[in-house]
């Protein structure tokens, strides 16, 4: 696709990935709605890279209808649907509890699906659109303390092999991307960023993959990529 004039949604996006994918795909002539959490600080980040900022939370299904009519009126229409938020929480088994799962799965499953089923709305009106869903090379192999949040990712896993069957009939793409151990503000209490270290990738790194998996011309896409640090310490 072209990404000059494309208008594209990318939730999760006042920090990590989710910012540095929303700059990319802005300075590509994009038109960008971030949406986040922290309202200040989203309007504050969608001032600083161009964009617009739609503030609401993915895991508030009940307002989720209205808020994405809130982004495709700010948008005048929608192209793209990057599905970024994402939280997790990291119990070992004999600690884990079912409001372990109830958090976590409220916005990387039960809300992405929610705002995602909005959205495919719009694409199979005008029978084209792209998904980008986020997850992790957790979505590929389980860890250690990772029952909640590595199972929330094979559960997007699954979900985009589903779409996916079911959406290319509409010239509907959807690509799912893998990172492995990005320094983000993820998973960090103070929501500070962490500082780049030259063993782990950067939000960059995923922005990049991001970008040039939508880059390819419509008639195929790139179902799943997963992004690795070269040498990890």
């Amino acid at each position: 696709m072209k990404l000059d004039g494309a208008k594209i949604l990318v939730t999760g996006g006042s920090s990590g990935i989710g910012r540095a994918t929303a700059a990319l795909l802005v300075e590509a002539g994009a038109t960008v709605v971030i949406t986040g959490r922290d309202a200040n600080k989203l309007e504050k980040i969608a001032a600083g890279i161009g964009a617009i900022a739609v503030h609401f939370d993915v895991s508030d299904y009940s307002n989720l209808a209205s808020n994405c009519k809130k982004v495709t009126d700010a948008l005048q229409g929608i192209d793209v649907l990057v599905n970024n938020a994402g939280i997790g929480e990291f119990p070992t088994l004999e600690e884990v509890k079912i409001e372990h799962f109830e958090k976590i799965y409220a916005t990387n499953v039960f809300g992405l699906t929610l705002l995602t089923q909005e959205i495919v709305k719009h694409f199979k009106q005008q029978n084209k659109g792209h998904i980008i869903n986020v997850a992790s090379t957790a979505a590929l192999r389980g860890f250690a303390r990772g029952s909640v949040y590595a199972s929330s990712k094979f559960a997007l896993r699954g979900l985009s092999e589903c779409w996916r069957a079911e959406l290319r009939p509409h010239n509907i793409r959807v690509i799912l991307v893998n990172p492995s151990e990005v320094t983000t503000a993820f998973n960090n209490t103070e929501r500070v960023e962490r500082e780049a270290e030259a063993s782990k990738l950067r939000p960059e790194e995923i922005a990049h993959t991001i970008k040039a998996t939508l880059e390819m011309d419509d008639r195929g896409f790139i179902p799943e990529v997963s992004v690795w640090a070269t040498n990890p310490k």
